[in-house]
């Protein structure tokens, strides 16, 4: 087999696609977050403002965050130095591990180096804890979800998006006796709309199955703690999983699972997405136990994030935008097309240093690529004023109804 030609070719179709993905060299700058700078083609700095970023909430330049990885990193070093079996666990783990569990009201949690490794480590570990378990899981989970659910081995059942009748006919179909899982979101991070928590746990009581949410576009952001939107409604207490992550709203890195003792001391002692992965430096758990512990009685932060999202969307509404709304802190803006999406995230950048990623497939299903805008509470209103500016002079001018992009 020629594999150099395999490549070329491999590449070649992503970019006749329009789905080629370009890398932006963003350097953050401490204080200054969502201004940063970035190197065009020619190696010249030119400023930017980060319209999608993940740290939703400006904590990865949060003095408290900064001062804990520092004085953490001064006290023990760079790395954790193994895995957590093996001399990977200090105590700056494990006291974020102790946040964790109480910011969910649950006895444990479970530390990993992403929410995606939590996700696919415990998923496929479940059904060696639970022999012959069915995991019935939402058609739009996040990849790190279908990921575990599809290695574990086990039944899965898809039931369509949201669709709790669907679910019930899936439930109803299979054995009762058999072990049954419901895995979903609090928040589908690319349409911004709500997974019905209370009538999935209504369904899992009724069928005797266990439920697992992913509340990674949540934590920190819901709740009167920060601790995602079924904290929010007051249904955590019949969530059995509950997956998060450290990398987001907290502005660090990491992701974890919430639940019982048992459950935790299972996934931790059967999963080899655990078992053999070095542990996060202890810095970088520092850092993440005291953005947690900040955001638990920080409302002013939730509050500013929910506004300036209300804002943008009203301000985009106004332009007759195709924006889509569920209410969330998301600002999906669909362009239904992945040259025109690329084209625009170009011109936004080049034009006028404004960085925000086309959305394609398959993270998106094709004819939806779009925009996908994070406002924050460090995003100021002149910050909002430029990218309204920006957005209604590109959208006429671009004609962005499959006329000519080329301006």
């Amino acid at each position: 087999m020629d594999y150099v030609t395999a490549l070329d070719e491999a590449l070649a179709r992503l970019h006749e696609e329009g789905r080629y993905r370009t890398f932006i060299d963003i350097e953050r700058e401490k204080g200054a977050y969502p201004h940063a700078v970035w190197r065009d083609a020619d190696g010249t700095k030119r400023p930017v403002t980060v319209w999608c970023g993940n740290d939703y909430l400006g904590m990865g330049q949060h003095p408290a965050v900064l001062s804990a990885m520092h004085e953490a990193l001064d006290a023990t070093g760079a790395g954790s130095g193994g895995t957590r079996n093996i001399s990977g666990t200090t105590v700056y783990h494990k006291a974020l591990e102790a946040e964790l569990a109480d910011l969910h009201g649950k006895e444990a949690a479970l530390l990993f180096t992403s929410a995606y490794i939590a996700n696919d480590a415990t998923l496929s570990t479940l059904p060696r804890l639970f022999p012959g378990l069915i995991i019935y899981s939402d058609a739009l989970n996040h990849a790190s979800m279908i990921e575990g659910v599809r290695r574990n081995g086990g039944s899965k059942r898809i039931f369509r998006h949201n669709d709790v009748a669907h679910l019930r006919e899936l439930l109803a179909a299979d054995d009762p006796a058999a072990p049954k899982l419901i895995a979903f979101e609090s928040v589908y991070s690319m349409d911004g709309d709500f997974g019905p928590i209370a009538e999935i746990c209504d369904l899992a009581e009724e069928f005797g199955a266990l439920t697992y949410i992913d509340e990674v576009h949540a934590v920190g952001m819901y709740g009167p703690r920060g601790a995602g939107v079924a904290a929010r409604d007051r249904l955590a207490h019949r969530i059995d999983i509950i997956n998060g992550t450290l990398a987001k709203a907290y502005g660090v890195m990491g992701g974890y699972i919430a639940a019982s003792e048992r459950m935790c001391d299972a996934v931790r002692s059967y999963a080899p997405g655990f078992i053999f992965t070095t542990s996060l430096p202890p810095a970088v758990a520092a850092g993440a136990a005291a953005s947690v512990r900040h955001l638990k009685h920080d409302q002013s932060l939730r509050d500013a994030h929910q506004t300036q999202a209300r804002i943008l969307k009203t301000r985009l509404k106004a332009l007759g935008l195709p924006l889509i709304d569920h209410g969330s802190h998301i600002v999906p803006l669909i362009v239904g097309d992945p040259v025109h999406t690329k084209l625009l995230s170009d011109r936004l950048l080049s034009d006028h240093g404004l960085y925000v990623q086309p959305i394609n497939f398959p993270t998106v299903p094709r004819g939806t690529e779009r925009l996908r805008f994070t406002p924050s509470p460090v995003h100021r209103a002149d910050d909002i004023d430029k990218l309204v500016r920006a957005l209604d002079e590109l959208w006429a001018h671009c004609a962005l109804n499959r006329a000519d992009m080329t301006g």
